[in-house]
């Protein structure tokens, strides 16, 4: 059994996103302790907006926002040719994964360290490293929370988008779908973690979280657009590697659409 489902096309497809969707967004999870300034890194000083009563205001991002935009990109490719049961199943697995390496995090981080190693470090100029270790991976559980149903939510919106307007265009305008859908459940991610991480848990006023909802929706529109040639290339690639008929098959059936025998089928490729 295992060298069919080796053999299938589809199925790799399906395994091969499954497992960069899933380990994507736990490196996203990981590294998003770290705040960056988006000014900076292109060489120029913090902008210092002032909004809704809120001042100084810059792009400040959590390091995260560099990878969390490829996921919104698999959702469409894999509701394109999977259909949203597929993207459900590994948004899911997606949680269940994160969850597990945070409950590992939070064990390790509570295991009792070697006296050695605390100070192995101190000459880097890192003094103590169990503290070091438990502020990179102690990330405060309001903020997992927030990320974690804001990564749920934003994906079910994702594809509900997505459809709505699929069966509006048909097979024209990827563009519109993928980019619409994106937009639409990038400000849904954008405003329920902070609301949760921050709202609920750190008790900050409507005004911060509407305005730093704001700032991080900005960055995650422009890049949402300046991606979306992107989904071209994605999906000219999977056709040349299924080939045309069975990719139009799997598009049509991830439509909910029947074959003209009546069933949905995608026969194996080999």
């Amino acid at each position: 059994m295992i060298h069919s489902i080796l053999k299938d096309k589809p199925t790799k497809l399906f395994l091969g996103f499954t497992a960069f969707f899933c380990c994507n967004a736990l490196i996203a999870e990981c590294i998003g302790g770290k705040i960056f300034s988006l000014e900076k890194l292109f060489g120029f000083n913090p902008v210092n907006f002032n909004l809704l009563g809120q001042t100084g205001l810059s792009f400040n991002l959590t390091c995260g926002v560099l990878l969390w935009p490829l996921e919104f990109i698999m959702t469409d490719i894999v509701n394109e040719y999977f259909g949203p049961k597929a993207v459900r199943r590994i948004s899911y697995t997606a949680i269940i994964l994160i969850s597990y390496a945070f409950i590992m995090f939070y064990g390790s981080m509570n295991i009792p360290p070697a006296d050695w190693w605390i100070a192995s470090k101190a000459d880097q100029g890192v003094p103590n490293m169990q503290s070091a270790f438990s502020g990179i991976f102690g990330q405060g559980m309001w903020i997992i929370f927030g990320s974690l149903v804001a990564f749920l939510v934003s994906q079910l919106v994702d594809v509900f988008v997505f459809h709505k307007i699929k069966k509006v265009t048909g097979e024209k305008k990827v563009w519109l779908r993928a980019t619409g859908s994106t937009l639409v459940s990038q400000l849904i991610d954008s405003f329920v973690v902070l609301f949760i991480a921050f709202k609920l848990g750190n008790n900050w006023s409507w005004g911060q979280v509407i305005a730093i909802g704001i700032m991080n929706y900005i960055y995650k529109f422009a890049v949402a657009i300046l991606l979306t040639p992107l989904i071209y290339i994605v999906e000219h690639r999977i056709e040349k590697y299924l080939g045309h008929d069975l990719a139009k098959k799997m598009k049509k059936a991830a439509m909910g659409s029947k074959d003209d025998d009546g069933f949905m089928n995608i026969p194996a490729a080999g």
